[in-house]
């Protein structure tokens, strides 16, 4: 079945049983009756081009709600490079696919185009994320959280769920929205869901499928930093880890490092002196060419 922008421009698409909506209007007209009968309402917020990943967040959904809305809407707001936003892959035929391996019943998708999230002016809110948007992250991508809060809200407004859920890959991204949660007293529970891996270590991400093989098998050597990391971490300071880290990828001819960071997780701010009873996550983000990948992992 070809779907296409002008089939889901006003209507419902019944995709073996599975509805598909363009519009926040028809999405909300349907989703009444959930409200009435106070069904609990869970939300994966994507921006397609499914995966594994995802789909564990959407499984985790549909263990906890009765209903499940999935966005899949390339975000224009939240790319700091024109040229990421044109490649980033778009595959709506193939996302609604996996979606029915999970459930054509309780899984709602809500595909719009951006005039439908933003109106005739496509434009981001500036948001004080008490200096959680300040760090790694916000530090290499300016506005970048801007964006994510931005889409974010309007998501929450348009689909008010009970529920939703974020992955710990973007785990910065994740204590951006619990603190939006905080700010705007949106009454929904943010559930983070643990990173999701290829067999090798590789972090799941939409981005992966713009590597070669070559590059593919070459990246796994981002986890594998990450976890001697951890490993260097009961016994080195911060500030040595760091050091080791940056070594290993000076010469690499694959992989550019763009920041490694140890990090208090409930802050993000980088690590000084080590408490006892802190939590502490180390980050990192590279590039293969101008695909840009990041992971993280808890170090204690």
């Amino acid at each position: 079945m070809q779907i296409n922008a002008n089939s889901l421009s006003l209507q419902a698409v019944n995709f073996q049983k599975m509805k598909v909506f363009a519009t926040k209007h028809a999405l909300n007209t349907m989703l009444a009756p959930f409200r009435e009968e106070h069904f609990s309402l869970g939300f994966v917020p994507t921006m397609g081009a499914l995966h594994q990943g995802h789909l564990s967040l959407i499984q985790s959904a549909l263990k906890d709600n009765d209903c499940v809305v999935v966005s899949i809407f390339v975000n224009p707001t939240q790319f700091n490079n024109a040229s990421d936003l044109d490649h980033y892959p778009r595959t709506l035929e193939a996302d609604l696919e996996k979606l029915k391996t999970l459930s054509s019943s309780k899984i709602v998708v809500y595909a719009p185009e951006p005039k439908d999230i933003y109106g005739e002016t496509v434009s981001k809110q500036s948001f004080n994320f008490d200096g959680l948007e300040h760090q790694m992250e916000g530090k290499f991508r300016p506005g970048h959280f801007d964006g994510v809060g931005t889409v974010v809200q309007r998501l929450f407004e348009i689909v008010q769920p009970n529920n939703a859920y974020f992955g710990e890959k973007d785990f910065q991204q994740l204590a951006i929205i619990r603190k939006l949660v905080e700010l705007t007293k949106f009454p929904v529970k943010i559930v983070g869901c643990p990173i999701a891996r290829e067999k090798n270590g590789l972090a799941m991400s939409s981005r992966n499928v713009r590597l070669t093989e070559k590059e593919q098998v070459h990246v796994t050597k981002i986890f594998r930093t990450l976890k001697a990391s951890k490993e260097k971490f009961g016994t080195e300071d911060a500030t040595k880890i760091k050091e080791w880290v940056v070594r290993q990828f000076e010469n690499d001819p694959i992989l550019t490092l763009e920041y490694f960071e140890i990090s208090n997780e409930l802050t993000l701010e980088p690590m000084g002196q080590k408490q006892d009873k802190m939590k502490y996550r180390a980050f990192i983000a590279a590039y293969v060419r101008e695909v840009r990948l990041i992971d993280n992992i808890a170090l204690n």
